[in-house]
């Protein structure tokens, strides 16, 4: 144990209190492990020496040369310094230049006839070659053997530069990182011999040296390579002890019968299922047919049917004599899917006892806001096993509900559920049910593999027949206002053809939201006035109403209508009778109005890459094709405008998806921005290496299952201890 405690041991034994204090609070650095996997972010390079007769422009050089002169000129009405400092080595002359507070030391320490290493990169300045603010050491000509090795020691070398604060910069976090070297040769080496050996990593230790105080760059590279795996593959021994342990669990198995339900519902289907369809079909049976709980996501494009194929796994598990629930984040969602569920059901949906021969089955709806009768009803239907599937929220989980044998559990938009959530309605089965997670987020295969590698993947990508392609375009409503005005007449259009139109806002614009903000919003105001609150439904309706879309029929939907007044919202657009819909992002998700052909998205820029795609996904859902219009007052140059141009030119979740991962890294798309734990991944960018990742999963797959309790890897077990600490562990869970 002694090998772990000096990477255990606080900073603030070795660094002093006051450091490790900024280092605890700004960096979450609080041990020396901490610190030394803090890693350098990248390296300066100081250049080889060179001749001054043979610099090259806009490169890093390192020079030695001798002072010829230096003179202090005042500029700026005397109110500024710039020190002027000329050398020669014989082959040429070069100008260094120094400014502000930097000449104080230079100007004491450079004197005509000393002589020192320059590094810095070289610009032109007057058509002169010069050095701006260079890094420099002076030489002691007395004694030439210690000037030559202090040359050797200060030019080529590969400076880090690390992840630092403005409390503490990167060459005091350089220093500190010296302090607690030595601590690297105790490292804990989690890779197997035999596997380190095969794949030819450097050793922990070194590789841990290499990093922090390259000598080459081929030492950097060596280090890079070895500790981005064994982030992958701790990581990946984690995810495979959690499916193999999941394998160990019995559940029962749950075979679809011939000429039960789900043949029934297949009969009467009007169109026939597209080929992804089918063959994801395939992997949830066998997976259903198991005696181990499934374990797998779904992922697809807005509109790919996902919701059909997760009908049919739970009119499979229907026909086994068992029950389905389907958990849905919001109660939209929730009485959206009951209700087209119970339309493509038909009459198979009001059927008597579970399993009984005339093959129907119930399907009852279950959220927090129905009134008590119903809410009796639904639950007495469910604990006789009356309803073979229940769909609802977060009101599934409450202790109250019972099943009579829940066989299947399918969470909508997985990424809104916590890992308690999951487990809580997991645990209402005799023995664990079945589980299937839909997202409607494309996720890359990577991110997939690195935050869901405890689940199965299935991936829908085509879309159905019958679906039309969707134009989207960006309005830029401050520099080119006509474009707006556009926009509202296109909306007019689409309803004149007798189509229907969504416009979304940011914002709902209430009494109760107004209080909430108006602090915050004021303080805004206040720091900057161009800053305005967000665009809010109730405002831009008002204005809608009276302006640009006189004459039509306009109705608001958000989440802090009573559920009664948002379904009758909803069934009346559904119904066509009313024409425009301004809704916050309630209609994210779900929604399924084929006749809605417009969108216009206000405020565009507030939304996430994801959000604008899901939201996107409501139009074009019928024959007629679909136009989503971006609206935005951010600059033409602006992150924001270019992630709006970036939605408005294509169609492919996946390509979108990896677009927003690389504008915001992975911290938050693991989780840790909303868990608050600090990323375990420090080398490793999922995106970038998708090869690392696919390779350390077939080694730790095939690890774990030659060795579950990984008795004969102390080493890798105790480095697993350190990662999944608990919060950790549901950061994995939560994904």
């Amino acid at each position: 144990m002694d090998r772990v405690s000096s990477f255990d041991e606080p900073l603030k034994k070795l660094l002093g209190g006051a450091t490790a204090k900024v280092m605890a609070e700004h960096l979450d650095l609080h041990t020396v492990g901490d610190l030394l996997h803090h890693y350098p972010r990248r390296y300066e390079e100081r250049g080889k020496l060179t001749a001054l007769a043979d610099l090259p422009l806009d490169e890093h050089v390192t020079v030695v040369a001798q002072v010829a002169d230096a003179r202090i000129l005042m500029f700026n009405n005397g109110r500024g310094k710039r020190l002027e400092v000329t050398l020669t080595d014989g082959s040429g002359r070069l100008q260094l230049v120094f400014f502000g507070h930097g000449v104080h030391k230079p100007h004491k320490e450079l004197l005509p006839g000393r002589q020192a290493m320059f590094a810095g990169k070289v610009s032109v300045f007057n058509r002169k070659m010069q050095l701006a603010h260079p890094t420099y050491q002076l030489l002691d000509a007395s004694d030439a053997d210690e000037a030559t090795e202090a040359v050797d020691a200060f030019a080529g070398r590969l400076l880090p530069i690390y992840p630092a604060c403005k409390q503490l910069d990167s060459w005091r976090i350089a220093k500190a990182v010296d302090a607690v070297l030595p601590s690297a040769r105790d490292a804990v080496d989690p890779l197997p011999a035999s596997l380190r050996e095969g794949r030819g990593f450097t050793p922990l230790p070194e590789a841990l040296l290499k990093v922090h105080r390259p000598q080459t760059k081929a030492d950097i590279e060596d280090a890079r390579a070895r500790l981005k795996w064994d982030e992958a593959f701790v990581l990946q021994v984690a995810l495979a002890r959690r499916r193999y342990a999941d394998t160990q669990l019995p559940a029962a198995a749950r075979r679809p019968v011939a000429d039960g339900l789900l043949d029934a519902f297949d009969a009467k289907l009007p169109f026939t299922l597209t080929e992804g369809q089918e063959k994801v079909s395939k992997e949830i049976f066998d997976d259903l047919a198991t005696e181990h709980p499934m374990h797998r996501l779904l992922q697809g494009e807005v509109g790919s049917g996902k919701t059909m194929v997760a009908l049919r796994a739970m009119l499979a598990v229907v026909d086994a004599a068992g029950q389905a629930a389907m958990l849905a984040p919001t109660e939209v969602l929730a009485q959206q899917h009951h209700r087209s569920i119970t339309e493509m059901m038909g009459e198979l949906a009001e059927g008597g006892m579970l399993g009984g021969s005339d093959r129907g089955t119930k399907v009852v709806l279950l959220t927090g806001s129905m009134g008590t009768a119903a809410r009796r009803q639904a639950l007495l239907d469910l604990v006789t096993g009356e309803a073979g599937i229940v769909i609802g929220t977060h009101a599934l989980i409450e202790d109250k509900v019972q099943f009579h044998d829940l066989g299947l559990v399918v969470v909508d938009e997985q990424h809104r559920f916590g890992v308690e959530q999951r487990d809580a309605l997991r645990s209402k089965g005799k023995q664990p049910p079945h589980l299937l997670v839909m997202t409607a987020t494309p996720i890359p295969r990577t991110v997939a593999m690195t935050v869901f590698g405890d689940l199965e993947t299935s991936v829908l990508d085509q879309l159905p027949a019958g679906r039309s392609p969707i134009a989207s375009h960006v309005v830029p409503a401050k520099d080119k206002p006509h474009f707006l005005a556009r926009a509202w007449e296109r909306v007019r259009e689409e309803v004149e053809n007798g189509h229907q139109a969504y416009v979304v806002c940011p914002r709902i614009g209430d009494d109760a939201e107004e209080e909430k903000k108006g602090k915050a919003k004021k303080k805004a105001t206040e720091e900057d006035p161009e800053k305005r609150p967000p665009l809010a439904v109730l405002e831009i309706a008002d204005e809608l109403r009276k302006g640009a879309l006189a004459g039509l029929s306009v109705e608001v939907l958000h989440g802090r209508m009573h559920p009664d007044e948002k379904d009758d919202v909803m069934r009346r657009f559904a119904a066509g009778d009313v024409d425009v819909l301004v809704a916050t992002t309630v209609i994210e998700v779900g929604v399924n109005v084929p006749n809605a052909t417009a969108m216009v998205i206000m405020d565009a820029d507030r939304f996430g890459v994801s959000q604008l795609h899901q939201l996107r996904g409501r139009v074009g859902r019928g024959s007629a094709p679909g136009l989503c219009l971006l609206v935005s007052e951010a600059h033409e140059a602006s992150p924001a405008r270019a992630r709006l141009s970036a939605v408005a030119a294509t169609l492919d979740g996946f390509e979108l998806s990896r677009i927003d991962l690389e504008q915001r890294r992975e911290g938050d798309v693991l989780g840790q921005a909303q868990s608050g734990v600090r990323s375990s991944l420090r080398m490793l960018t999922v995106i970038d290496d998708e090869e690392v990742i696919a390779a350390a999963r077939e080694e730790a797959v095939a690890i774990v299952a030659a060795d579950p309790e990984l008795e004969h890897l102390p080493e890798l077990r105790t480095v697993l201890a350190a990662l999944l600490d608990k919060d950790r562990e549901e950061y994995l869970d939560k994904g």
